[in-house]
């Protein structure tokens, strides 16, 4: 089934699809410049797609979809980079495979607007991308991080679920955390990524209200946050972040986004006529001080307005780029010359350290996690071996108790900490 899966990814690559949908008993379901196709002569049945789902997953990766009935993940196939996601649905397990470049296209090959490149000259602050699922979000931040890469030298550490480009170190020290297999959740990314010694950190959605949290805390003290956030407007993106608190919180949050945001893009993908494929439609806001004070002031209905009177900052409606960027463009770059069956440009080793549990928790206190001593002993011996002991601080002592503790001990360690030294 492999094999047959290798076949069909490479013959849609040659074709510039972009996306694949197999089903159980339907034809094959593909995608080409936003429009969905069936191939009638190519049918798998239900137990064709369960045993190339088995193929596909390892035992991590199993287990999720057996408990959570659906996974993501991403890997290469006959030198194509694809993001798989595999769930439940009425006619059995059901896959939608995104082609990807196997190489990251450069933000002119993308057709995006050229300002973006100084993008990669900011030192810190919030860039946000913004679209619907399958507006090319995470191509365009990939184009950013190989800009910034092939340009300076910083220390990038991505936050993706999962990783989608493999992303090699040039000019830039690259680290990318996938989140199911190098870190358990993006939250938990943000907070150890502070003690990593980033300079650009790219977190891969902003989508629970603690993962906004913490990303306005990354940028508020002074790195480059990029990320990515599902919004149909301006003013739906920035609502969205400062709605994500609760009310007492909103008007911190509201202060913090306003003294971060240096960019929000906007991105859908568009027909267009003349050369018969999609070209990215944008709207871009600049973190003007202008745009700082709406946002302070929460006059985010006003946010429209301010962008047409910044175009000499750089800023664009929709309504604007599309007759003064689209229109007016001579030519387009061909976005199937990015899907060409290629070997990857980089495809990095990897490497699944025997130090970390893949089944591991970042919730466990450490404290309650057995030492060597009380793994190998008996259970019933295990009570008696786990004391707790004091944290010294200055003349204080706290005591950490646990259920298995003896009470008697305690209290004999209490006395002998309170009782005077002679």
């Amino acid at each position: 089934m492999f094999n047959r899966f290798t076949d069909l990814i490479l013959s849609s690559a040659r074709k510039g699809h972009s996306d694949l949908h197999l089903c159980g008993n339907q034809p094959v379901v593909y995608r080409k410049d936003g429009q969905i196709n069936f191939s009638h002569e190519s049918r798998w049945s239900h137990q064709d797609v369960e045993t190339l789902c088995r193929d596909m997953l390892n035992a991590r990766q199993k287990e999720i979809l057996r408990s959570r009935w659906s996974v993501d993940f991403a890997l290469s196939i006959g030198n194509i980079r694809v993001r798989v996601s595999i769930f439940n649905t009425a006619s059995g397990a059901s896959l939608a495979v995104r082609l990807l470049p196997g190489a990251i296209p450069s933000i002119d090959h993308l057709n995006l607007h050229p300002s973006l490149k100084s993008i990669s000259d900011l030192k810190a602050g919030l860039v946000l991308v913004c679209g619907t699922t399958g507006c090319g979000k995470t191509t365009t931040i990939a184009s950013l991080l190989a800009e910034i890469n092939t340009k300076r030298s910083a220390h990038i550490v991505t936050l993706e679920d999962p990783i989608e480009y493999r992303i090699p170190s040039v000019k830039s020290f690259v680290e990318q955390r996938e989140v199911g297999t190098h870190v358990p959740s993006i939250e938990r990314g943000l907070i150890d990524v502070m003690r990593a010694d980033p300079d650009v950190i790219m977190v891969g959605e902003l989508r629970e209200p603690e993962t906004i949290r913490l990303t306005l805390n990354a940028a508020e003290s002074g790195h480059l946050v990029i990320g990515t956030l599902h919004a149909t407007n301006m003013e739906d993106a920035l609502y969205r972040i400062i709605n994500s608190v609760t009310p007492d919180a909103e008007e911190y949050i509201r202060y913090q986004l306003a003294s971060t945001i240096s960019w929000v893009i906007l991105q859908k993908l568009i027909y267009h006529e003349q050369d018969r494929f999609r070209v990215p439609l944008l709207a871009v806001m600049r973190g003007t001080s202008q745009i700082k004070g709406i946002i302070r002031e929460k006059k985010l209905h006003q946010i429209e307005n301010a962008m047409h009177t910044g175009k000499t900052e750089g800023m664009f409606t929709q309504e604007r780029y599309l007759k003064e960027v689209i229109e007016t463009r001579r030519k387009f770059d061909n976005p199937y010359a990015n899907f060409r069956p290629s070997a990857e440009a980089v495809a990095p080793p990897v490497n699944d350290s025997a130090l970390f549990d893949p089944e591991g928790r970042s919730d466990v206190p450490l404290w309650t996690l057995p030492t060597e001593e009380t793994s190998a002993a008996p259970k019933a011996d295990r009570r008696k071996k786990q004391v707790s002991l004091p944290l010294q601080n200055g003349d204080d002592a706290h005591y950490i108790i646990t259920e298995s503790d003896d009470l008697s001990e305690i209290i004999a360690q209490t006395q002998n900490h309170l009782s005077p030294k002679k």
